[in-house]
């Protein structure tokens, strides 16, 4: 598990919403995604693919990040937001674990 931390604005400029709207029925922007990492490319499009099967909405296709990664968002049906994404810096080993670079 990792916890990162990044500017509010820049977070929201990532995921695509506006950072002023406020919390609501309707959705909105509290700060906070909380992510996923797949192994590829190809398991990111599946996990935003059932996440919108099960009631998700999607935020934003999964496209190339400016970091080297590609990545997506949805908001799940309680509000919260998701990035989905494959890192390919951060290898996952077999039981999932992220491993950072020295």
């Amino acid at each position: 598990m990792i916890i990162a931390l990044y500017g509010h604005a820049a977070l929201a400029e990532d995921v695509g919403v506006t950072p002023d709207v406020p919390l609501g029925p309707a959705g909105g922007f509290s700060g906070v995604t909380l992510a996923f990492n797949g192994r590829d490319k190809a398991e990111v499009d599946a996990v935003l693919n059932e996440a919108e099967a099960a009631g998700a909405t999607i935020v934003k296709p999964a496209t190339n990040a400016f970091w080297g990664g590609y990545s997506g968002y949805f908001r799940d049906p309680d509000g919260h937001l998701w990035e989905i994404a494959w890192n390919p810096f951060f290898p996952l080993a077999e039981d999932g674990g992220i491993t950072l670079p020295g």
